[in-house]
């Protein structure tokens, strides 16, 4: 109806205009949500680490299941703020030169946490990156506040 509309009030001029705005708006979420679905899946991630680590206490796979838990949380946890800001401002932003060692740093002990799970069985080694996860991951919120902010978390 609104294409019929235009056509009569003489304001199609430019259709693929027309075309790339209805695929915009296809694929975009409204704010609401957007907030629902960030606080869905940062909920969800706060409770896979809680999890993780309510199963670091099982007698033999007690230790893999925690590090893989608790890495699956941070995974969705850093990957809620996708529903805030779209995923590529934020892959932008985590790149920028005052994150990026952050960044590198949490995503490098996000996967050393899992090698260390499933390809070299050493669970010592699982819980240290878990712990240096943790760390990279706080830095990483740190810098996440502001450039100006983050800076202080790093030093004294």
């Amino acid at each position: 109806m609104d294409k019929l509309r235009r056509v009569l009030s003489g304001g199609e001029e430019n259709e693929e205009v027309g075309l790339t705005s209805q695929m915009m708006d296809g694929t975009t979420l409204s704010f609401g949500t957007r907030v629902k679905w960030f606080v869905i899946c940062f909920a969800g991630g706060v409770l896979c680490s809680i999890l993780g680590t309510a199963l670091l206490f099982l007698p033999k796979a007690g230790v893999n299941l925690f590090a893989v838990f608790y890495t699956l949380g941070n995974i969705a946890a850093i990957s809620s703020t996708c529903f805030l800001m779209g995923p590529f401002k934020q892959l932008k932003r985590m790149f920028e030169p005052t994150r990026l060692i952050a960044t590198i740093m949490m995503l490098l002990f996000l996967v050393l946490t899992l090698c260390a799970v499933f390809w070299w069985g050493k669970k010592g080694l699982a819980i240290i990156f878990c712990i240096l996860q943790f760390l990279a991951m706080t830095w990483f919120r740190g810098r996440w506040l502001s450039p100006w902010q983050g800076e202080k978390v790093g030093k004294k």
